[in-house]
């Protein structure tokens, strides 16, 4: 997926210009020069197309500030790892000499570049525009990020210069079940992948953080092909420190993004870390089906009793995931990667099942028949009036009830496991939704 980043001079709009092309207020915005100063990155779609944009920080070549040069260094590997960048100027100040020293740098490291000069927030500013043709880029756009103004051509300009790079979203029918192999440095995600391929389609070191971006490879297995992506280790967010290890981490979101079913990879030495929760918890946030491999197991001591403690320690640390499918392997030997695929197709097939609604109320009333609803702590049970599956790919269940807020945690939970074990979905993440209603009527 193509990576577009926002680059200029400190204090001309670039976290406001952000927050208002991925539509929420998430980076900081503030007149103070250099509040920004690590990344942040987004998911967009516009028109059809996916792509990540990126906020970064003020740019300030000349300036020797320890802070401002760490940022340098990252902001350049911004410039290079980007597909497109979107240089940010101030319309109201015109175009300074800070200016001109960032577009000398866009001229040496990037070929593909639009001008967008912000704070045209009416149209007695517009001539202001022109100004910024000086900087020798073709593409300049005016915009105002507070008011909204030429965000939507700017963005058709965005999508009409990255083509084919802009990634349509995947088709979920087009016969290739797409994997992501997702996991800490070094689990030995790459050393899976030449095993199931056959060949060193990834290169293989002990030292963490060798994968730096995502590989695809293609396998062919019991008449079912899979696309296979190994990707760069995700460290924790206070250790990604590298220019290079963020954009890895957004490349390996967005294959997480575009997969169907994550495998994800833990050491079997280094077990059910605060990490490895981590990173469970964004695959099923994504709605995607997981399948958890445990390798390294050639590594461990061999005694009866190393099974049934591994087992105890992923029951209590991932309760939450509890029902993917655990698989303990080594890469090394080939132990039982014989069975990865089948369980991620499984799991694939699962992540597509649906429920016709009279069989899914006829299982609801049965489960809940002995069942103790909640209340609202002034003697009003909830009622279920009926639900209905809206949508597979994750399976999404949407509940008809006298009283939403009535709803507790827990017992979504529950009843989250009971549709689980009644149809069969370990490995998938399941929503469930609620909606008041006045009963019944409601369905006509």
């Amino acid at each position: 997926m193509a990576i577009v980043s926002i680059v200029g001079r400190p204090n001309v709009g670039k976290s406001s210009l952000f927050n208002r092309i991925i539509g929420e207020r998430r980076a900081i915005v503030d007149d103070m020069p250099g509040v920004t100063r690590d990344r942040l990155y987004g998911r967009v779609r516009w028109k059809d197309k996916d792509f990540y944009v990126v906020d970064t920080g003020g740019l300030l070549l000349r300036d020797d500030d320890p802070i401002m040069e760490g940022m340098k260094g990252q902001i350049l590997q911004a410039i290079q790892e980007s597909d497109l960048v979107i240089f940010t100027v101030d319309g109201q100040q015109g175009i300074t000499w800070t200016d001109e020293d960032v577009a000398q740098v866009l001229r040496s490291h990037s070929s593909k570049v639009i001008i967008a000069v912000n704070k045209i927030d009416d149209f007695a500013h517009d001539d202001d525009v022109m100004d910024a043709y000086s900087l020798g880029f073709e593409h300049v756009i005016g915009v105002s990020a507070m008011h909204k103004r030429g965000i939507d051509e700017l963005m058709d300009c965005v999508t009409d210069m990255l083509g084919d790079d802009a990634e349509l979203d995947p088709a979920e029918d087009d016969g290739v079940i797409k994997v992501a192999l997702v996991g800490r440095p070094n689990v030995g995600k790459s050393s899976i992948l030449n095993a199931l391929a056959g060949v060193e389609r990834s290169l293989v070191s002990n030292i963490p953080g060798t994968t730096r971006d995502a590989i695809d490879t293609v396998v062919e297995y019991k008449n079912q092909r899979f696309q296979i992506i190994d990707t760069a280790g995700l460290r924790r967010k206070s250790r990604v420190n590298s220019d290079i290890e963020f954009y890895s981490t957004v490349r390996t979101m967005a294959s997480v993004d575009q997969c169907d079913v994550a495998v994800f990879v833990m050491d079997a030495t280094e077990l059910a870390t605060e990490q490895d929760q981590r990173l469970a918890g964004e695959i099923l946030a994504r709605g995607k089906g997981i399948v958890i491999v445990v390798n390294k197991w050639d590594l461990l001591p061999n005694t009866p009793e190393i099974g049934d403690e591994i087992q105890t320690k992923l029951r209590e640390e991932f309760r939450f995931v509890i029902h993917a499918p655990v698989l303990f392997t080594s890469a090394v030997s080939g132990r039982r990667l014989h069975r990865l695929l089948d369980l991620v197709k499984d799991v694939h097939r699962r992540r597509q099942s649906r429920f016709s609604t009279t069989v899914l109320n006829q299982i609801v009333r049965d489960m809940l028949a002995f069942d103790r609803l909640p209340t609202d702590g002034k003697g009003r049970r909830l009622r279920i009036y009926y639900c209905t599956q809206s949508s597979s790919v994750p399976p999404t269940f949407v509940f008809f009830v006298n009283d939403a807020d009535i709803v507790t945690k827990s017992f979504e939970n529950h009843l989250s496991k009971k549709i689980r074990e009644a149809g069969d979905y370990d490995g998938v993440p399941i929503r469930l939704f609620w909606r008041t209603s006045h009963g019944k009527a409601d369905k006509d």
